[in-house]
């Protein structure tokens, strides 16, 4: 008896299918296939894409990617962006004023306010105190700041961050810890954190964003670690919606190791040895990046560089300053570093003025807004993720072509995973040639550039040979 009639008629059709678009993905040269598994069937089927789906696409667009059904026929298919919520504002900003608080009283004595606190009803009036002003403060004895963030009115949103500014040194670091208070009497601890500038040959490097708690209160007591090395604030900015783009899919959280740098027709360059390399796994559109430092004290003033592949010169993205400060058993950590772009290598460079970093305990914290596949659950089942083709131009719809009525259709959205990745030896074996070819070709370029000099000289010795034969 043959193996095919001891097999069971849905075990056959599952091995012809997958011989079907085995068959097909290497017609097409598409060198990964990955099996969907609905869920939730529906008209259109969703699947988040992975990060493993990045990473073997050729196209930073995803334009690479095919859906076929159970007998290898294209199905309908888009690329669904992660959403954004509307209207798309700027930051809201208004500014804080500041008051100088007087010198540190001594003993762990109570501050003594340099402004009143009226309430009045709903409102609450600020007055000053005899003898004290806004500003800056005379020489270095003030301890820190009292900050009024403002009066906020019914329904306006919670500030999230306070942005310092200052008149100078040019280069400082000063730690800090705060407090929050709605009428100067009952205080809460707010944290700690450091504000820094640093010059270098690329510009400055500044740390100027103090993150606020939930609710914080109406006022801020800022108390310097150590006023002589403080700067001098000139004022500050409360930043109530710090991006008010807020992501309806929330983004993919990655937290990656170091990795050594991979080899690429660019020569390590001056900052490599310092360099921390991180590998993201695919071109990723990526939102902000965040720096873990290991634990203990640590300030990292760095440049931030990506590349989409090895083969590209490195570019700059930013520069800031992550930290993570120790004080008992209080840790505070800096913002994230918004980023907007799409990168697959990411490389943090120290300071030199600054320590190295530690490679094998430092992580990258990467927000990731991976899009997600949409097609017509029309066809044969199993529905087959093809990618990874260099030749095959792009198959993807635009959403609106495929789901007219997008904003009504995607809460009836089936869903979706993808199975495990499965490669087609026979094009796995021709990008390897074409890999080597390519890597060859300068060699064969000089080859038969030489050969051609050569066979050059030869003729031009033998015309001399002759030349000299006729003259004799």
């Amino acid at each position: 008896m043959r193996l095919r009639d001891q097999m069971p008629r849905p075990m056959l059709g599952t091995v012809a299918s997958v011989l079907l678009v085995a068959s097909c993905a290497k017609q097409s040269g598409f060198r990964f296939t990955a099996p969907i598994n609905v869920g939730q069937t529906a008209a259109f089927v969703q699947l988040p894409l992975s990060v493993a789906v990045y990473g073997r696409t050729r196209s930073p667009n995803l334009a690479d990617l095919r859906v076929v059904d159970g007998r290898g026929e294209r199905v309908p298919f888009a690329i669904l962006a992660p959403r954004v919520a509307e209207p798309l504002s700027i930051e809201q900003q208004r500014d804080a004023v500041l008051y100088p608080l007087p010198e540190r009283p001594a003993g762990g004595g109570e501050w003594r306010s340099p402004v009143e606190v009226t309430v009045q009803g709903d409102r609450i009036s600020v007055t000053r105190r005899n003898g004290t002003m806004a500003g800056p403060p005379l020489g270095n004895r003030s301890g820190g700041w009292l900050i009024d963030l403002g009066e906020r009115q019914r329904g306006d949103p919670s500030p999230r961050l306070l942005r310092m500014q200052w008149s100078g040194p040019s280069e400082f670091t000063a730690g800090f810890s705060f407090e929050t208070s709605n009428d100067l009497n009952g205080w809460h601890s707010g944290g700690s954190g450091q504000l820094m500038a640093l010059a270098s040959a690329t510009g400055p490097l500044t740390q100027a964003a103090i993150g606020l708690p939930e609710e914080a209160g109406r006022f801020v007591r800022l108390v310097w670690a150590d006023p002589a090395t403080a700067p001098t604030l000139t004022g500050g900015k409360v930043v109530a919606d710090r991006e008010s783009r807020v992501a309806l899919d929330p983004p993919t959280e990655l937290v990656l190791a170091a990795t050594p740098e991979p080899a690429g027709k660019f020569s390590a360059d001056g900052d490599a040895p310092r360099a921390v390399h991180f590998d993201l796994g695919g071109v990723l559109p990526v939102a902000e990046i965040d720096l873990r430092l290991p634990p203990g004290t640590r300030v990292a003033p760095v440049r931030v560089e990506g590349r989409m592949g090895v083969d590209e010169p490195w570019s700059g993205l930013g520069a800031t300053v992550f930290y993570r400060l120790e004080r008992g058993a209080e840790v505070s950590t800096s913002p994230a570093m918004p980023l907007g772009t799409s990168v697959r290598y990411i490389r943090v460079i120290p300071d030199p003025r600054a320590a190295a970093l530690d490679a094998g305990q430092t992580r990258l914290a990467v927000q990731a807004q991976l899009a997600s596949v949409v097609f017509a659950a029309q066809g044969q089942p199993p529905f087959v993720l093809m990618a990874g083709s260099a030749t095959e131009p792009s198959s993807a719809l635009p959403i609106g072509s495929l789901v007219p009525a997008l904003a009504a259709e995607r809460p009836r959205f089936g869903q979706a995973t993808l199975g495990e990745w499965s490669e087609v030896a026979a094009v796995a074996q021709a990008d390897e040639s074409a890999r080597k070819m390519a890597a060859m070709r300068p060699w064969l370029l000089w080859t038969v550039l030489l050969a051609g000099v050569a066979g050059l000289g030869l003729m031009v010795w033998r015309l001399a040979r002759g030349g000299q034969a006729n003259a004799t």
